[in-house]
């Protein structure tokens, strides 16, 4: 097959391209990013240098494929530092440009990478962005079959803690406690979308995505115990101070607001409904898995 893959060579599309190349398809990775070019080509990939804002350059690089992966990125959107962003705007935008690249294109078989919380545009925070993308896709003719791929919280996003971790030896955020919630690994995704791109599928479904069922305090266990800090530790403090530290540190409003109305939804597990509703197997990378690799970049990275 001919696929292509927005979004880079990120934590979920440097595995994809690794494993759909190994599969035997011919795979060609958009990046915004020309130093980037030489890496995808070592992968065995066709770089496509150029940006999802651009109508023309998306139809013309999907014409021809058999599939294509769209994803959003907030990095690609800008700065969570810049206050004159309007992220729900800007999402919208690379969303109608989708549809107008993939109709223009005439490609057919689509995986959207959406998110947890996509279900509702209420109750969720920030992550309502997903649901505004979901339903403008959902415009696309019937022709076109997509599958909504709804990742639970990455793992990965457990990085941006690592300052936090570091200098005050906690993971400090306003819910916390013994519930369990789902997490997933950037490698279950793109096992699973790589999975999902070989078999044929119809309509416009939806598919959730997880790796593992812990509770904050397990993973602050985990973590204690990988990187032998026997003092770190799941501090949480009220929704209000940690909205006024964001504010503090120049985060965008919205984002700000957005980040902390869905740690509420955490806390109460509302995000999680439609989840549990539709539970997917789960995939093979555990906590433990992570932690160790979590470990490893904590005593090699000084911050």
């Amino acid at each position: 097959m001919k696929i292509v893959i927005t979004g880079s060579l990120g934590n979920i599309g440097k595995p994809l391209t690794k494993l759909l190349i190994a599969k035997g398809h011919n795979v060609t990775v958009i990046s915004s990013k020309p130093e980037r070019r030489s890496e995808i080509e070592e992968l065995g990939a066709v770089p496509a240098i150029g940006t999802i804002k651009d109508v023309e350059f998306l139809a013309e690089t999907f014409t021809g494929s058999d599939a294509v992966y769209l994803m959003e990125a907030w990095e690609g959107i800008g700065s969570l530092f810049d206050q004159n962003i309007n992220f729900l705007d800007e999402f919208k935008k690379i969303a109608n440009n989708y549809v107008q690249a993939v109709q223009k294109s005439g490609v057919t078989k689509i995986i959207h990478l959406s998110s947890i919380g996509a279900h509702s545009d209420k109750g969720t925070g920030s992550l309502q962005v997903h649901h505004h993308v979901e339903n403008i896709l959902r415009t696309l003719p019937d022709n076109v079959s997509i599958k909504f791929m709804r990742p639970v919280g990455f793992f990965s996003n457990i990085y941006r803690w690592l300052p936090m971790i570091k200098s005050q030896g906690a993971i400090i955020q306003s819910y916390g406690g013994d519930q369990k919630e789902p997490w997933v690994s950037p490698y279950d995704i793109a096992s699973t979308i790589a999975s999902e791109m070989e078999k044929p599928f119809n309509g416009k479904t939806v598919q959730y995505a997880a790796s593992d069922e812990v509770s904050p305090n397990e993973i602050a266990q985990a973590l204690r115990k990988a990187v032998g800090n026997s003092d770190l530790h799941w501090k949480v403090i009220p929704a209000e101070e940690l909205l006024n530290q964001m504010r503090s540190a120049g985060i965008n409003e919205w984002i700000a607001n957005g980040m902390v109305a869905t740690q509420q939804a955490q806390g109460n597990g509302s995000l999680y409904e439609d989840f549990y509703l539709n539970k997917p197997k789960l995939g093979e990378t555990k906590l433990s898995d992570f932690a160790k690799e979590f470990a490893e970049i904590y005593h090699n990275q000084n911050i």
